[in-house]
């Protein structure tokens, strides 16, 4: 076993090393050739492992029947949180977006539409959201893209570049007898201007976690009048899906895992039997349930995000702790499988660790039923 192992290492080392050999060859390229060699991107990281951990294999749902008889009814592939900087900078997080969007295109199964779950840039540039843009143009179905927006792909010019690119920050539509409903939950008050911040300076300011100076994140009156307005014609039986960056309730303020309004729109939300709220922001696997709305949040291909130290919802099984000496592991993206009733099943597809399956099934139950099963990475 120590010769196998050893041999394996060996192995995972020349491979890392010709990764690196690749790459490097990358630096002196500019955007729009960086993006030429994308496919070669692919290869080198489906031969490498991308540092070292087998390709990616599609997740298989046995999904069954709901309650009714029904066959499970559609999916959604999501991808979330590339935190892109301009290449020179940074192209590690390019070169994950990149497998991110290899994974979607491998499907065996076309999605219905893809999701993209904000924060797509760093610094909220001009170059950074182009190149995220240019990226996703890459994806097999990208006429099927809908994205929302985060807080790093805002502030800089307060939303000026990613309206130009995508559109307004909130969107509404009906798919299969389900409504879905995308907020911009990330708004701050004013704390710049008194300050005389740059636009950089802003932007840095949101960009970072656990300071004093910036304000909690809400979704604002006008918005929730909006959302009213927009659910009117909704019946209280016909399924919700919102699309929230945070999470549409209180989890850890000083990390601004946080929506200070989350209540106002969970009242909006609760005529409705069904409701699932999916967000970005929390780069984890993470789970909760209140009342009558699921919250599920969204794996980052950036960066995994410790667990907040107050302590976590009841419904979340933590993923373990992320290996350090491996950028990738506690990363990935997934699927979301939305049944004939319109809950949904929520697929964790770890890069470097079994995928992780969240059911409607256990958050319909006391919590111990069809409990989710870690992922096979140990903890140290």
């Amino acid at each position: 076993m120590t010769q196998i192992r050893y041999r394996r290492e060996n192995l995972e080392t020349r491979m890392e090393n010709e990764r690196r050999e690749f790459f490097a060859g990358l630096t002196n390229l500019d955007r729009r050739s960086f993006l030429k060699v994308s496919a070669a991107c692919f290869a080198a990281a489906s031969a490498a492992g991308m540092a070292g951990v087998g390709s990616f294999q599609p997740m298989k749902v046995a999904l069954g029947q709901d309650e009714n008889g029904r066959e499970k009814s559609f999916k959604i592939a999501y991808i979330s949180d590339s935190h892109l900087y301009q290449k020179h900078i940074n192209d590690r997080f390019a070169n994950a977006l990149m497998r991110a969007v290899q994974d979607v295109n491998a499907l065996e199964e076309a999605p219905d539409f893809i999701f993209y779950g904000g924060d797509l840039a760093q610094l909220g540039q001009p170059e950074e959201l182009e190149l995220g843009a240019e990226i996703l143009a890459n994806l097999k179905y990208r006429d099927r893209l809908r994205i929302m927006v985060g807080e790093h792909d805002w502030y800089f010019d307060m939303g000026e570049k990613w309206r130009d690119l995508f559109g307004d920050p909130n969107w509404s539509f009906d798919h299969k007898g389900v409504h879905f409903v995308c907020l911009m939950s990330v708004n701050e008050e004013d704390f710049w201007t008194e300050a005389g911040l740059s636009p950089l300076e802003r932007m840095q300011t949101v960009a970072g976690l656990d300071n004093q100076a910036q304000r909690p994140f809400f979704v604002g009156q006008d918005q929730i009048e909006w959302l009213k307005k927009d659910l009117e014609a909704c019946p209280d039986d016909m399924p919700i899906i919102v699309f929230s960056h945070s999470p549409l309730y209180k989890l850890y303020k000083n990390w601004n895992f946080w929506t200070d309004d989350a209540e106002d729109v969970q009242a909006v939300l609760k005529r409705f039997a069904r409701v699932t709220v999916v967000h970005g922001h929390t780069h984890q696997v993470l789970t909760n349930r209140i009342g009558n709305i699921h919250f599920h949040g969204l794996l980052s291909t950036a960066w995994p995000w410790p667990y907040a130290p107050k302590g976590m919802p009841e419904w979340t099984v933590q993923m373990n702790r992320s290996d350090p000496f491996n950028s990738l592991d506690g990363c990935g993206n997934g699927e979301i499988q939305v049944s004939a009733d319109g809950l949904v099943d929520k697929v964790y597809n770890l890069w470097n660790r079994k995928p992780m399956l969240v059911s409607a099934a256990y958050l319909n139950g006391d919590g111990t039923s069809n409990r989710p099963m870690r992922p096979n990475l140990p903890s140290f």
